[in-house]
């Protein structure tokens, strides 16, 4: 399972520099997610996927504050969600998932470091900083996209598709997410 320690340190290093150069002020900035700030973006990824790990009998100890520090919260976070993905005893472990039954480790390989590309846009966005999103990541968006089918437009993952501003890659993919570059 150490492979979903891999794409999940992949995803983390972009999405970790974007939430070190967000300025204090921006945190509190409106996101592309409708009634979410820079640092409920932030929030959300780390709350869900605490969620995952702690449903499924993986300690964490407490949560992180990311009310006073987001950068500091995120470290935190991220280095716990990293310890559990390289333990096999964790990773391995089979669940019963939204998407039916899987592994941890296979739910964050599918599902997590997805969000973590797609939230890295929003929080890069609420921000005013560049996501730098690669072909490679945008790939894993529209493979992540294409396995969900209609669950990507469910109560909670993403608005419905809206049709791009712009023909170029970045805008068609994110408007298939239903957000306007």
């Amino acid at each position: 399972m150490i492979n979903a320690a891999m794409q999940y340190v992949t995803a983390l290093r972009p999405l970790t520099a974007v939430v070190e150069a967000v300025s204090p002020r921006a945190w509190d900035a409106p996101s592309p997610c409708a009634g979410w700030s820079a640092r409920d973006v932030v929030t959300h990824l780390a709350e869900t996927q605490r969620e995952t790990l702690t449903k499924n009998g993986v300690d964490l100890g407490g949560a992180p504050d990311f009310g006073t520090d987001p950068v500091a919260a995120w470290d935190e976070h991220s280095r716990s969600v990293l310890g559990a993905l390289t333990d096999d005893d964790h990773a391995g472990r089979a669940i019963d998932w939204y998407f039916g039954p899987t592994t941890l480790g296979a739910t964050f390989t599918q599902f997590y470091v997805w969000d973590m590309y797609v939230h890295r846009w929003d929080l890069a966005r609420a921000a005013g900083l560049d996501a730098g999103l690669t072909g490679t990541e945008l790939d894993r968006i529209e493979q992540g996209a294409d396995s969900f089918g209609e669950a990507l437009h469910m109560d909670g993952m993403c608005r419905p598709a809206i049709v791009p501003a712009g023909d170029d890659r970045i805008t068609r993919v994110l408007a298939r997410l239903g957000r306007v570059a």
